[in-house]
């Protein structure tokens, strides 16, 4: 992004906010989510929780401009859809002319910020139903944690239910991302990745709401995926996680996931925005190849 290009889009911000809702309202739309073939979306709501890190590089995703230089290059690649991020990425895309005819996810509940003492109260911070309709969006997507230890787990499934029904009620998709937690030795909260604590997760989480007809779930790659896959009828985008290892392994697993006719794509933020030798084209066109 030029030093000309962040100057407009600051002074934009401060002296002209209704143009960001003048960009939504002209924004060319792509197919929905129903009518398109496998697809990849780069995830980028991370920051909305202060999860800042990548591949053990502190505070990797805090400089803004060189996200939004990572986005715009992923934007750009052939075989992206899209993008799902919070008001503030988004915004920003809009103004920058990122998303005609993409698909665009708002992320809905960022409350839980990891390590606090309020991290299953995962409180919806971010985008709301009725704003991801106004401004023309394609779907809400939702973390859902389940700690069996931990009351305001309760809370969670009752707000997530109701953002389901409100964007069903809309005939907007719900991608629901679900974890069953357990706490570690140190007594920290870490997502179970276990087959059996996923098909825990995806139980709960497909049975969300008063109607799961536009419900989808996002759903980590697990070591035995025919059997969470087997778990449940509805659309499935695969996540891409936090990454680490080899990243070939990690691609032959995202392939070996989409054998599946019921995995519509992957939701892929960090191991694509940040990989290890910074080339984000080359990791992008790697994901879109697998599709």
């Amino acid at each position: 992004m030029p030093d000309t290009m962040r100057a407009r889009l600051v002074r934009t911000r401060a002296t002209a906010p209704d143009a960001v809702c003048t960009a939504a309202a002209n924004r060319p739309r792509g197919p929905e989510l129903a009518r398109r073939g496998r697809f990849l979306l780069i995830a980028a709501d991370h920051p909305a929780r202060a999860s800042l890190t990548v591949r053990g590089r502190a505070n990797a995703m805090a400089d803004r401009v060189d996200l939004l230089d990572r986005l715009l290059v992923a934007l750009s690649r052939p075989g992206v859809a899209g993008v799902l991020g919070t008001a503030d990425i988004l915004e920003d895309l809009l103004l920058l002319d990122a998303l005609a005819n993409k698909i665009v996810v708002g992320s809905m509940n960022r409350g839980g910020v990891p390590g606090t003492v309020f991290e299953i109260d995962d409180r919806f911070t971010a985008y709301d139903a009725d704003t991801i309709t106004a401004m023309r969006f394609d779907a809400g997507k939702m973390l859902l944690r389940i700690d069996p230890d931990d009351p305001a787990t309760a809370g969670a499934l009752e707000r997530c239910s109701q953002a389901v029904s409100a964007l069903a009620a809309r005939q907007l998709v719900s991608m629901v991302e679900p974890f069953w937690v357990r706490r570690d030795a140190a007594g920290a909260r870490v997502n179970d990745l276990s087959t059996d604590a996923v098909i825990r997760s995806v139980a709960v989480a497909q049975a969300l709401g008063s109607r799961s007809a536009y419900t989808w779930l996002k759903l980590p790659v697990v070591d035995d995926m025919p059997r969470v896959l087997a778990a449940t009828t509805l659309p499935v985008v695969l996540l891409g996680g936090d990454p680490h290892g080899d990243p070939d392994r990690t691609y032959a697993a995202w392939q070996r996931a989409l054998t599946d006719e019921s995995v519509r794509g992957l939701v892929v933020g960090r191991a694509l925005l940040y990989p290890p030798d910074d080339d984000v084209a080359a990791a992008v066109d790697t994901a879109v190849g697998l599709l």
